[in-house]
């Protein structure tokens, strides 16, 4: 006779419900998940720029495995190089890079938002001479004058099927102008 004739599955108490013991060491597959978590912060690493990988404060030996890492282009070697990568991140104290990479990667988002903004504005300004009474309200400080040249400029590029260089010089304006003022 079995023990668990009329049990469900949904009826076996799971995992998650245990309260962790202090005590005990950790499980084989919360092991396994943070050997995972660190070979993906090791791969964020690895897709930095060189100018913000020298932002962090990384042991020589991880700038090393890191720099290695990137030089491999064979599939199973570079991921081979990860794992190891990974390994090096789970011998120290990886909150620190975790965090710098959140705050890195939450800065990026601010500079992509930022942009799509400057984007929408010159649109707008393209699109619709109502746009720049209200950017005018918004940001007071733009020359008037300029920037009605920049537009109009870019309108005739436009009729004309020319290459749009009065456009990008008026989204250059409005970046210099918006990105100084806040």
């Amino acid at each position: 006779m079995s023990l668990f004739k009329g049990m469900t599955h949904a009826s076996f108490p799971s995992m998650s419900d245990e309260i962790p013991d202090p005590n005990r060491p950790p499980s084989k597959s919360q092991l396994k998940r943070d050997a995972l978590a660190m070979t993906k912060l090791g791969e964020q690493l690895v897709a930095l720029e060189e100018k913000q990988l020298r932002q962090f404060s990384l042991p020589e030996n991880i700038l090393d495995a890191v720099i290695a890492t990137r030089k491999i282009r064979q599939h199973g070697a570079r991921k081979r190089q990860l794992l190891f990568l990974g390994k090096l991140l789970r011998l120290i104290d990886a909150s620190e890079i975790d965090t710098q990479l959140l705050t890195l990667n939450t800065q990026s988002k601010e500079q992509a938002r930022a942009f799509h903004k400057l984007e929408q504005w010159r649109d707008k300004l393209l699109a619709d001479d109502q746009a720049l009474t209200a950017l005018l309200n918004d940001y007071p400080n733009i020359d008037h004058q300029h920037i009605r040249q920049l537009i109009r400029a870019a309108r005739k590029e436009e009729q004309q099927n020319k290459p749009p260089s009065s456009a990008r010089n008026l989204f250059r304006y409005l970046r210099s102008s918006i990105m100084t003022e806040e």
